[in-house]
């Protein structure tokens, strides 16, 4: 990643569009000129309600997706979260990332657009799919880069509970349980936890580890979800389902309260509890301190976003965000300029995606 000169200029727009099909067929459905693929998080009806078609499966990755981005990109990886990571999940993402192979549709590479879970199945998908594809005789997928929306590579506590629950489901656990239920819609059990295996902390932090050369773009909530009961059970801040430390990409699963040692969720510039150090090619880009875990896909507003690694180019993907730096006295200060923020500037007045879609079509 290269970095260039700082400002704070506001660009326009990342151009994507899926139909409720693997492939939109719009030749609109761009990110600066390339193609658009999306990947869905955890879907806890899975558990409760196992699909039983891909159709199915594919259903609920359109529904997924619908509220801003669906009609924003090319095509999607759909997977269903009653199965593992290393298994039929990797059989389902590769028959679709097979299909996108054939169409040529990355190229000209492709932007990876990941919610959640989509972020740890991106991560097995980046590391395999060159073997996968080439085995048969099929390029594989040049990819850009990847955004990752609140991402779970690193796993969420509420994994770790769930699977605990699973097998010592006691009376006095219920605060834990009812937590964990909230997470996985499911009184948890063994055998039936399907994805919820591969996202306990240790587990996410295992798999497909190798140092890679796709950048991965991170964008962090610390809001609320599920009446915020899950928040006590999760380490450092969170969005209510993935803890900032695995959202910002950190290498540790230690919990931190920012993906930046000098700046705070809420944009106070401070010393502040931060990552140790970040996986490779990861870099947090944007933090909102109220946003939730859906709110990084869906229209949710009044949430302001703090620049964290902003002014960069990522394989010619230009990330310049809008940025100010202003102060703020507290009631009780009467003297000094009072303490320094950094936003960019109306973005409470717009939700994260549209934020992310206005931006980065350079």
């Amino acid at each position: 990643m290269k970095t260039r000169k700082i400002g704070s200029a506001c660009k326009a727009a990342l151009a994507v569009a899926v139909a409720g099909s693997l492939f939109a067929g719009s030749a609109q459905a761009q990110l600066g000129g390339h193609n658009v693929i999306l990947v869905h998080g955890f879907m806890m009806d899975d558990l409760s309600n196992p699909p039983q078609s891909f159709e199915e499966v594919q259903q609920a990755g359109a529904d997924n997706w619908r509220a801003f981005w669906l009609s924003r990109a090319e095509a999607r990886i759909d997977w269903a979260s009653d199965g593992r990571v290393e298994g039929k999940i990797a059989q389902q993402a590769y028959q679709q990332i097979r299909q996108i192979s054939q169409q040529g549709l990355c190229n000209n590479y492709c932007i990876l657009v990941t919610h959640s879970t989509g972020d740890l199945v991106t991560r097995y998908v980046l590391e395999n799919q060159a073997r996968w594809l080439q085995a048969e005789g099929l390029p594989p997928l040049k990819i850009l880069t990847s955004i990752d929306l609140a991402g779970a590579g690193g796993g969420t506590e509420l994994a770790d509970l769930a699977m605990s629950i699973a097998y010592n489901d006691s009376w006095y656990n219920w605060p834990v349980k009812e937590a964990v239920k909230a997470f996985t819609g499911i009184d948890p059990q063994p055998g039936k936890m399907g994805v919820v295996n591969d996202l306990q902390t240790n587990v996410a932090r295992n798999l497909a580890v190798s140092p890679n050369s796709i950048p991965r773009l991170r964008f962090v909530g610390g809001g609320s979800s599920y009446g915020g009961i899950t928040k006590p059970f999760i380490a450092g801040t969170d969005d209510g389902v993935v803890p900032t430390h695995s959202a910002c990409g950190a290498t540790t699963s230690e919990g931190i309260d920012s993906c930046s040692n000098s700046i705070t969720l809420g944009g106070k510039v401070t010393s502040t509890n931060g990552p140790d150090g970040l996986y490779y090619n990861n870099y947090p880009v944007l933090m909102s301190e109220g946003l939730s875990h859906g709110g990084q896909i869906n229209t949710e507003t009044g949430n302001t976003a703090v620049p964290v690694i902003n002014n960069v180019s990522v394989n010619g993907l230009q990330v310049d965000f809008a940025s100010r730096t202003y102060y703020q006295r507290a009631w009780w200060q009467l003297w000094g300029k009072g303490d320094k923020y950094v936003e960019v500037p109306g973005s409470d007045q717009t939700y994260m995606s549209s934020l992310i879609y206005t931006t980065l079509n350079n």
